[in-house]
């Protein structure tokens, strides 16, 4: 066991050189067209070390379906609109093709991957599952003269083998970072973001190897592949013990995506899966500062009255927000003008007294009684439903339909509402909110029902412009963001391609690829209860895992919280370091000026990420379970002294509290891997400056109610000057 324990110092360095110096295989096929009768399946490079896979009915793809790909991709290999293909064979032919390290191979119709090692092996990662007496591992579903179905593809899957990922899941008392043994269901609704997307850490040996035992146990011991399901509508994804299913319940085209990298390598992984679904472009210097926001401010004095009070404190401010209601009628999308008579003033006022900006809260809702609803009413702007009675909902006992902003017309509306009333007027900055998809998703508002586990799934019955929401429901807080992001570089003279943001929009949902919007998440009107807090963990890491960086919360949570009680302020406390080490509302003025003090570290982590996709939220795995065997037999059965703690970028861990009137806190520090260790690299307590060695030991530290436990790596200096 001790030669076990310092072996991975040495291993790591000769791997990463394995693989670094590995010299990229170019594609050696444009693709395989694998036909049944009435199925056709098209196998082709898409980006580095990776594949796309299309399968269809009775016809070939055209290449337009909807897609969150770019295509051709941001590196590597693509432009696969066109579906060519240099390989054509019948159900039960053979066809092989390489890209980079990954190789797809069918053989009798079924399809297996696998990826190549630095000795030349191949390791299979997970193949079509075709167990006796199983369901087709691509199967079908087809009512008589549909142009759509269902589908529900099987692939193998080892009975230790762990994924991560799968979007948010802030909502339903998910404390889970590995997913398997559950089943996700994909639909979006409030603080509930799936997106069917993947990674594995797949155990497997390749048994043609020559390596040593101990060579192999920790090379492919570990980091497996990352797959993403680019489907827009509802569904499920069942991790079951021996294989992975994904269900699309209507579709007209089941379009997949795998791309595998080097053990332990989860940035690589990511870099090649934003790669062909986009990168977060840089935000503003002013979102990386204190953001004051509450619910709500009534009036223009309010606001003045507030931003004053900091300009008279000496207290940094960089954003207020003005959230919900601040209309007339939903659907106006400006202001009450008897409430709010000079946006402008008070925009310009804000600015001159502390240099901040100003965002302005948006709902999709539309009431008759809107100046807008006539319009889009005539225009087909709003959303309606399969018997064509239109989606009708009700928010604060007012029947209201839902734009369509699927629709290019109404998407174009909008932004015009928007800019007329708002960024012309010195507002620049929109919070999407209530925009998941298919209803307002709020039962409990005019029935009594106050726990935020109520609220119900979006209606399947809606209809848009692109489909219904049991095909393309997960569009539509998409587009809407779009919709912000079109506006926005159109106004700015920036082109959609740019790498930085000038301004920024706030969404509640979203779907793979938003992230190459100026727009980031946050989980949704969360439960203010500490148990939740910790909740907002696991749901952070899985959305960064899952490709969505740019992630926030409600910090001291949203619903049932007496703000004057003795528990409000201590869970409001606790929750500013899941915000990135960041103040909450009430903090003092001694935490604000420490959020500033870190932004140059938090800037460089935002460069990090639009460069190359790299994480900023990182759940401890990313860096610590190859070298690590706590962090990865934890992750594995979500044990909460693992799960409940993250990592700031490369160099800060934070492990909040969760346990009211807590005064310490038991705090894993994880090994060093060899990188840090020549570094010099060692853990140090944020508030007290102790040194805590090179980890692989559980410690317990003081946690007064203004002392989180936080922890870095290297010198603080470096850290507070962006040295990462």
């Amino acid at each position: 066991m001790a030669f076990v324990n310092i072996l991975p110092l040495y291993l790591l360095v000769i791997l990463s050189i394995d693989f670094a110096r590995a010299d990229y295989f170019s594609p050696n096929s444009t693709g395989i067209k694998l036909q049944n009768g009435f199925e056709r399946v098209f196998i082709q490079p898409f980006g580095n070390h990776a594949f796309r896979v299309r399968a269809s009915l009775m016809k070939d793809p055209v290449g337009t379906e909807l897609s969150a790909f770019l295509d051709p991709p941001i590196e590597g290999p693509g432009g696969n609109v066109g579906l060519k293909v240099d390989q054509d064979i019948p159900y039960q032919g053979n066809a092989t093709i390489r890209n980079g390290n990954l190789i797809a191979d069918v053989a009798l119709g079924v399809l297996s991957f696998y990826r190549v090692e630095p000795n030349g092996s191949r390791t299979l990662l997970t193949s079509e599952f075709t167990d006796d007496k199983a369901l087709a591992s691509r199967y079908y579903i087809q009512e008589f003269r549909a142009s759509s179905f269902e589908a529900q593809f099987s692939f193998t899957s080892d009975l230790d083998e762990q994924f991560y990922g799968v979007g948010q899941q802030a909502c339903c008392k998910d404390n889970s970072i590995n997913k398997k043994g559950q089943t996700v269901d994909l639909i979006n609704f409030n603080s509930q973001v799936p997106i069917p997307l993947f990674t594995s850490n797949k155990v497997g040996f390749a048994p043609e190897s020559t390596w040593s035992y101990v060579h192999d146990l920790f090379y492919t011991g570990r980091q497996g592949y990352l797959m993403f399901f680019n489907f827009p509508g509802q569904g499920r994804i069942e991790f079951n013990q021996i294989k992975t299913r994904f269900v699309g319940e209507e579709t007209t085209v089941v379009d997949y995506y795998i791309t595998t990298a080097a053990p332990g390598d989860y940035d690589a992984l990511q870099q090649q899966y934003t790669a062909v679904t986009g990168r977060q472009p840089t935000p503003p210097d002013f979102l990386l500062g204190y953001q004051q926001s509450k619910l709500r401010y009534y009036n223009q004095s309010q606001v003045i009255d507030v931003v004053q009070r900091f300009h008279d404190e000496r207290i940094d401010l960089s954003m207020i927000v003005v959230d919900f209601f601040a209309w007339k009628y939903q659907g106006d999308w400006s202001f009450d003008s008897s409430l709010w008579p000079d946006p402008a003033g008070m925009a310009k006022q804000v600015k001159e007294l502390t240099g901040a900006e100003m965002m302005v809260s948006l709902w999709p809702s539309v009431e008759n009684l809107s100046e807008n609803y006539l319009t889009l009413q005539r225009n087909g702007w709003l959303v309606t439903t399969r018997d064509g009675t239109g989606v009708t909902d009700s928010f604060a006992g007012v029947y209201t339909r839902l734009i369509d902003s699927t629709n290019p017309g109404a998407r174009q509306f909008l932004w015009q509402r928007l800019n007329d009333s708002y960024f012309s007027k010195g507002i620049h900055n929109f919070w999407i909110d209530q925009a998941d998809g298919g209803t307002l998703g709020e039962a409990y508002e005019n029935n009594g029902q106050d726990d935020m586990h109520f609220i119900p799934y979006a209606r399947a019955f809606a209809q848009y412009y692109i489909g219904t929401q049991t095909a393309a429901g997960k569009m539509y807080p998409w587009l809407h963001q779009q919709a912000i992001d079109e506006g926005l570089h159109n106004l700015t003279n920036t082109p959609s391609t740019a790498t930085a943001c000038k301004y920024m929009s706030l969404t509640r949902s979203t779907f793979a690829g938003g992230q190459r919007f100026c727009s980031y998440l946050w989980s949704g009107d969360t439960v203010s209860r500490f148990d939740v807090l910790l909740q907002q963990i696991t749901s952070g890491v899985s959305a960064a895992a899952s490709g969505i960086s740019s992630w926030t919360l409600d910090i001291g949570g949203f619903t049932g919280l007496d703000v004057d009680s003795d528990y409000s302020g201590p869970r409001a406390l606790r929750a500013l370091v899941v915000d990135g080490c960041l103040p909450p509302l009430h903090a003092s003025t001694w935490y604000i000026s420490l959020r500033y003090q870190i932004v140059p570290y938090i800037k460089r982590l935002f460069q990090q990420l639009q460069e190359s996709g790299r994480t900023i939220m990182r759940p401890l795995y990313y860096d610590f379970s190859l070298n690590d065997p706590f962090v990865a037999n934890a992750t594995r059965f979500n044990e909460p002294l693992v799960t409940h703690q993250f990592m700031l970028g490369p160099r800060i861990l934070i492990s909040p509290v969760g346990v009211q009137n807590a005064t310490s806190k038991e705090v894993y520090l994880p090994r060093l891997n060899a990188d840090q260790v020549l570094s010099n690299f060692s853990w140090t307590h944020w508030w007290s400056g102790k040194n805590y060695g090179q980890g692989g030991s559980t410690v317990n530290v003081s946690a007064p109610l203004d002392q989180i436990p936080v922890f870095f790596l290297g010198n603080k200096d470096d850290i507070l000057s962006g040295n990462i």
